[in-house]
């Protein structure tokens, strides 16, 4: 049965350690794993790292840079290398690929993410390969991904994926860097996310030289895919013939069991998508509310406004520990919120001068955090 597989590569896999110098076998290895996935009618996105570590080889630079001006203009250099490579390799299998160049601004605002999943929906429907990465040379700080483990979980929760393979350079998930620690257990099932904290699962957050997350990027990954129904797979990246296997079967790497109920597509966007521009802190009435009774949230149970926010903004929902509860749209500006919280909504009106909304953020725009238990 067609699948719609997203594969993400790291920087650590694409490239030699030593020189830095592109893995040519490896790179060759996964276009061919993912033309047999086209072949055999799968729909298929590749998420690729790479663009810094070529730009910094190509240009003799032999440290990541650490300005962002810096990196943005080594990662034009080596995004057009980069995907040189993968069209020379592609097109040696008659198989057609696309650049897809991605913001956090692309996917924050909803009518830019509407049509991002329409355009991903028209290649694969034209039979090609998109080649993401984020958009380096544009993106600023406050919008950037950060990593393409996230990014990568982002657009396999967009197109509504049904498998995200991260491809990395351990082969699987332990419970400790088995780089630096020889008592590392392997983990080769995760049913729920919760079952790492019971494992005291040690996810350290060294990349490579040239990468930028360890493997805590990588189980943020997975919560955000297996939240959205998403099967999400951690395995070597010198080895692609292992998503085949998988696929057909095989137990190999780790797998982390998708949600058996998963968000809804609008879920998904506010969970993961938008960036939060403040908080709500709630009393102990308004978080049972939310989390038990699957309420809306009034004015009335918020105790503290953080942040500086309008109508239709994403803010984070949390107790009076701060931990976060939930995620969601906010239907008053952050100065409206400070006049009216605590307060009952029949007194909106006589305190604001106008009849604003019931709710200051409705049940259908709010997302629990993993069960009003942590971070999404």
């Amino acid at each position: 049965m067609p699948q719609t597989v997203v594969v993400k590569i790291g920087t650590s896999s694409l490239t030699s350690a030593e020189t830095g110098y592109l893995a040519l076998s490896t790179i060759a290895a996964l276009v061919e794993v993912l033309s047999q996935l086209r072949q055999q009618g799968h729909d298929v996105i590749l998420v690729s790292s790479g663009a810094v570590g070529i730009g910094c080889s190509r240009l003799g630079i032999t440290e990541r840079p650490r300005t962002i001006s810096m990196k943005q203009a080594v990662a034009a250099v080596g995004q057009g290398r980069l995907m040189r490579v993968y069209d020379d390799l592609f097109t040696s299998l008659q198989q057609p690929i696309a650049q897809v160049l991605l913001t956090r601004s692309d996917l924050v605002q909803r009518s830019r993410y509407v049509n991002a999943y329409r355009t991903f929906r028209q290649l694969l429907r034209l039979g090609v390969v998109p080649i993401v990465n984020e958009n380096d040379t544009l993106a600023v700080d406050e919008l950037k991904f950060g990593d393409n483990d996230t990014l990568s979980a982002l657009v396999a929760s967009l197109v509504g994926a049904n498998w995200l393979f991260l491809l990395t350079d351990v082969d699987r998930l332990y419970s400790a860097d088995p780089r630096y620690n020889p008592d590392a257990k392997p983990i080769l099932l995760v049913d729920k996310m919760e079952q790492l904290a019971e494992l005291n699962v040690e996810a350290g957050d060294r990349g490579s030289n040239w990468g930028t997350g360890g493997m805590v990027t990588k189980i943020a990954a997975a919560r955000i895919a297996t939240t959205a129904g998403i099967r999400t797979v951690i395995t070597e990246g010198r080895s692609p013939q292992n998503i085949l296997k998988i696929l057909a079967g095989e137990q190999l790497g780790t797998q982390f069991e998708p949600d058996l109920q998963p968000f809804n597509a609008r879920q998904r966007w506010i969970a993961h998508s938008l960036v939060p521009a403040g908080k709500l802190y709630l009393d102990h009435g308004a978080v049972n509310a939310i989390c038990r009774a699957g309420k809306s949230l009034l004015a009335a149970g918020i105790t503290e406004v953080e942040g500086e926010f309008q109508s239709q903004d994403a803010v984070q929902l949390c107790d009076g520990t701060g931990q976060e509860i939930a995620r969601g749209l906010v239907n008053y500006s952050s100065l409206d919120l400070q006049k009216i919280r605590g307060h009952h909504s029949d007194d909106i009106p006589k305190i604001l001068g106008y009849a604003g909304a019931e709710t200051v953020v409705h049940r259908d725009n709010l997302v629990l955090s993993n069960a009003g238990a942590g971070t999404p």
